[in-house]
């Protein structure tokens, strides 16, 4: 991690979720979902751990795992609005200058890529950092589920600024194709005037709200990391990630 900075770990989650209605909540192996990501961000042990929920629901069983979760407004149009919002009330003095925002359906998450998500960071031009593995499952290619991130990067190159993000398969030609994790990590007076920009036009389109991002010429650097598994947003996806959630244990 990067010597200067200091930085919190927020988890945002909401139990009103179009394909897995109260996903936070759902069972894998006799605890809810939202807590084994909580636990992959406290392993990461790169700061506090918060969970940001939108339902006093989430609150309580993180609270009864052991974990510090803040009650937020239910009705954030990101997680980022949401993440800004938790931060505010858990550190109104300023003292994290870095904010983690790990998405709360990802209990698969490795601790390595929760902290490679620091590393751009280290330059003073990226002004958000985020997380990408290659694409090998042919299914995912042309899944709208799976988000794919179009940065070009060279041979042996492990990071580079991210140009777009889409739900189609982008870019066209030969070459791999990158899956996005739901992990950034901003500066946080970065996350600041993030949160205050409009809406995008692309981030509307694509229901993306990294587009907002770069559609206001900030710049997002993405890291490579080794294969991890999607997030959980069907009950396929549900019970892939319990198989493999019983190899890590």
């Amino acid at each position: 991690m990067p010597a200067i900075l200091n930085p919190v770990v927020v988890i945002p989650a909401r139990l009103q979720a179009a394909n897995l209605p109260g996903k936070p909540l759902l069972d894998i192996h006799g605890d809810p979902l939202i807590v084994h990501v909580w636990r992959r961000a406290v392993a990461a042990a790169i700061g506090p751990v918060v969970v940001a929920c939108a339902e006093r629901e989430i609150q309580d069983a993180v609270i009864r795992a052991g974990g510090n979760a803040i009650l937020t407004r239910p009705d954030h149009r990101s997680s980022s609005d949401r993440v800004f919002e938790a931060v505010e009330k858990f550190d109104p003095e300023g003292h994290f200058d870095t904010v983690v925002n790990l998405h709360g359906d990802l209990p698969a998450i490795t601790p390595a890529a929760i902290r490679a998500a620091l590393l751009p960071l280290d330059d003073p031009a990226v002004d958000v950092s985020t997380v990408i593995t290659e694409i090998t499952d042919d299914g995912f290619r042309h899944s709208p589920g799976i988000v794919k991130a179009v940065v070009g990067l060279a041979e042996g190159q492990r990071s580079g600024r991210a140009i777009y993000f889409s739900r189609a398969a982008v870019p066209a030609g030969e070459g791999p194709l990158f899956h996005h994790i739901g992990l950034y990590a901003f500066r946080r007076a970065t996350l600041e005037r993030f949160v205050a920009l409009e809406t995008g036009v692309l981030e509307q389109r694509e229901g993306l709200e990294q587009l907002r991002a770069i559609e206001n010429g900030m710049r997002l650097e993405a890291v490579l990391v080794a294969n991890l598994a999607p997030g959980v947003d069907t009950p396929a996806d549900l019970e892939r990630l319990r198989k493999i959630l019983v190899r890590l244990h």
